[in-house]
């Protein structure tokens, strides 16, 4: 690991202002940021840590949503009554990952920043654009059992690891940002991760020296919720490929319904294709297959990950019926 320099942020103004300098780097639990440092992935001269800010409060709003402060946990979240009665999708995709000691130190924020898990990325011996611009992707005719089927380019062919962001993209969430000009902000967090294109180093929507301080869901939304995370082992293990849902049916009839997957893609996948196959139509494993057949359209495979689309057909369609049956 090279030296660096550390200061422990008083307030989230000073928190931006400290980190707007060249090299400098926010740290929380520290649970991705540590292991890339210590690879000499990240390679900040500088961190501010944020970890004690004034940031963890899980409270109501008046319109019937929530708001989360970034530096909460992701054990109190999941662990929050109010989180799992009203979005118990949520609770369940945080719950879905890492280890209880993980979930712990984790936060919110640095959760929604955590970066690929892709190999690539971590050997710094392979090619990789998004470590080094311009230099290759290894992972495209390399090993790419767990990379992406959707929203992938020639540049890059990771995927996001994230199952809270999944849950929360299924919600509606949105992402409270604070920058050094103390200037404040709310973005869709459908838009705040990009997909790769030609630049996969660029990863967020964030300025720089922006910090989140907060996320933001709606009140809740109709109908069941549910996420089925489907991995090699059955703890400690990032998706192959995950399902999030909220469905609603009256007299057999799906009346509505939101979909996005996690393991798919560069960023947690929004699945509006499958939510208009979903919308008015019956709740019947032939309208379930049907909206797996659309959310899957554009998937394409690069080798070893060809079972991924089918794996995702499959894992929307018993998610779709566990929820529907609920109703």
């Amino acid at each position: 690991m090279r030296p660096f320099t550390y200061e422990r942020a008083i307030d989230p103004e000073a928190a931006v202002a400290a980190v707007s300098k060249a090299g400098a780097k926010f740290i929380s639990g520290g649970t991705n940021l540590l292991d890339l440092m210590k690879l000499e992935i990240e390679r900040p001269i500088h961190l501010v840590d944020i970890s004690r800010l004034p940031l963890k409060d899980i409270k109501e709003e008046p319109d019937g949503g929530m708001r989360i402060g970034a530096q909460a946990t992701n054990s109190d979240v999941a662990a929050d009554i109010r989180v799992r009665t009203r979005y118990p999708v949520l609770s369940q995709a945080l719950l879905a990952g890492a280890s209880g000691q993980l979930r712990n130190k984790a936060s919110v924020g640095g959760n929604l920043l955590q970066r690929t898990r892709c190999p690539y990325f971590y050997d710094t011996a392979a090619s990789c654009n998004k470590r080094d611009p311009s230099s290759g992707c290894a992972a495209i005719g390399g090993i790419n059992r767990g990379h992406a089927i959707l929203g992938a380019s020639d540049a890059c062919i990771a995927t996001h690891p994230s199952d809270m962001a999944v849950a929360m993209v299924v919600l509606d969430a949105e992402i409270e940002l604070l920058d050094a000009d103390r200037a404040t902000r709310r973005i869709a967090i459908g838009d705040f991760h990009r997909l790769p294109g030609t630049t996969p180093h660029i990863e967020t929507a964030l300025k720089t020296g922006e910090m989140i301080t907060g996320v933001v869901l709606p009140a809740p939304p109709e109908g069941r919720q549910f996420y089925r995370k489907v991995r090699d082992r059955a703890s400690y293990a990032f998706a192959l490929v995950s399902v999030a849902v909220v469905v609603a049916t009256e007299r057999g009839t799906i009346t509505s319904a939101r979909v996005a997957f996690g393991g798919v893609a560069h960023k947690p996948w929004r699945a509006k294709e499958a939510e208009a196959a979903l919308t008015g139509g019956t709740a019947t494993m032939a309208t379930y297959w049907a909206a797996a057949e659309a959310a899957m359209a554009g998937a394409t495979g690069r080798g070893h990950n060809d079972f991924k689309i089918e794996l995702a057909k499959r894992t929307l369609c018993r998610t779709l019926a566990h929820a529907a049956q609920e109703n």
